[in-house]
């Protein structure tokens, strides 16, 4: 597997996390402003709806296509150019009042980030040393949960104090970070820099590396498969809760609006501490089987958290529950981002994180069709008990599945040649 050939390149981290972070803050302050005002402008249930799923499906059905641009098109170009268009897209986004053009512009806002997505996924593991990567994992992935959380909140404000079009015109300097991100960023892949001679010299790791990428494919690797199998399997499983979640806290529970937001943003947090606690795990399980069983083992905790949430008389107690539930979830966030950049070749990992988004996506997607069904036929309180139950019973399912995957999936990587992570220590 290719990593920094070097001493790791923290500057290059650092460029790529801040513009994870701005362009995760510009897009979740997109959602939330043009959320707020479809409803504020009368618009029904479908509308919004529609808005959702025009965020949400160009980044799974894109992902064949923008994970191979990815490996084949030089990363700079990939970011300042997704980066100028998003921001161009956003400022017609600031003056468009038809709902149906607002939805077209937002798949188009969304097409841009399943480019951008997995060209900065794939580019962190280029700059790091393989026992700097759980750190750079978790440093990428603080800066997309601190977008997430920054986003709503000032779309909020803008939005109260200013109306829609402010807070959209701040979206699209936003994207901007990725257009200097990509200038600034020295590490670049893609394009020519996945190919080389095919012998002799300093360029063969590379060369063989661009040869492997090639001809991976991720059926071919049961330890892989394994991993995004059983995660959107949870996340379908468990996913109506994010439908559900805010009749539970606000009608069943008769929390207000703060508790609301108190409640969710404990998950959130959660995300961002299980980053930092696993991420030491993660350096010292070489063993890529343990590592997916671990992952497995913290998908089954956010599940039990989210069965036990069903039994709370108030929402405040919802919080340490939800609060451990979301350091599972960070947890297993990195634990899979490691697992993915030790054993997928450098030339195709793009293809690798766009699969693994789309997956993610198309799982979360399903949730909320099904919680949005649900909730005209059940009250909340069952819902949630019944989506920790869904969640518990696949990892339950998938258990002995993933112990298979983990015993055989070894035979893959070393009949590639790639190193082990072992052997990279």
């Amino acid at each position: 597997m290719s990593f920094a050939p070097g001493p790791s390149r923290w500057p290059d981290v650092w460029l790529a996390t801040t513009a994870r972070g701005v362009s995760t803050c510009g897009d979740f302050l997109a959602a939330s402003t043009l959320t707020l005002a479809l409803q504020s402008a009368g618009a029904g249930g479908l509308a919004v709806s529609g808005l959702l799923l025009a965020a949400s499906l160009p980044l799974v059905a894109l992902a064949p296509l923008t994970g191979r641009l990815a490996d084949r098109v030089d990363s700079r170009v990939l970011l300042v150019g997704a980066g100028l268009a998003q921001a161009a897209v956003c400022l017609a986004l600031a003056y468009a009042g038809h709902p149906a053009l607002v939805i077209g512009l937002v798949a188009l806002l969304a097409a841009g980030l399943a480019v951008t997505q997995p060209v900065l996924s794939a580019l962190v593991p280029v700059m790091v040393r393989p026992a700097d990567l759980p750190r750079a994992s978790a440093l990428h992935q603080t800066a997309g949960t601190l977008g997430a959380l920054a986003g709503p909140a000032l779309a909020g404000l803008l939005v109260g104090q200013f109306g829609a079009r402010l807070p959209l015109l701040v979206d699209a300097a936003s994207y901007l970070a990725l257009v200097a991100a990509g200038l600034l960023i020295r590490t670049r892949r893609g394009g020519a820099r996945s190919a080389g001679p095919a012998t002799g010299g300093p360029a063969a790791p590379a060369a063989a590396d661009a040869t492997a990428g090639a001809g991976w494919r991720l059926r071919r690797d049961p330890l892989l498969s394994a991993m995004i199998v059983s995660l959107a399997g949870v996340i379908a499983a468990v996913g109506a809760i994010n439908v559900v979640e805010v009749f539970f806290i606000r009608e069943t529970l008769g929390s207000s609006t703060t508790m609301y937001g108190v409640v969710t943003g404990a998950w959130t947090l959660g995300i961002l501490l299980g980053a930092w606690l696993f991420a030491p795990l993660a350096r010292r399980l070489t063993d890529d089987g343990r590592l997916l069983g671990a992952g497995l083992a913290l998908l089954g905790f956010c599940c039990l958290a989210v069965l036990a949430s069903a039994a709370v008389p108030s929402a405040l107690l919802l919080v340490p529950i939800w609060l451990l539930g979301g350091v599972a979830n960070g947890g297993d966030n990195v634990l899979n981002n490691v697992l993915l950049a030790r054993r997928v070749p450098e030339a195709a990992r793009g293809r690798a994180y766009a699969i693994f988004g789309a997956a993610s996506q198309g799982a979360a997607m399903a949730g909320f069709v099904a919680g949005g069904v649900l909730l005209e036929l059940f009250d909340p309180r069952p819902l949630v008990a019944a989506c920790g139950v869904a969640g518990t019973l696949v990892v339950a399912a998938l258990a002995v599945p993933v112990a298979r995957a983990a015993r055989v999936g070894r035979a893959p990587v070393a009949a590639a040649g790639f190193t082990t992570p072992g052997a990279a220590r």
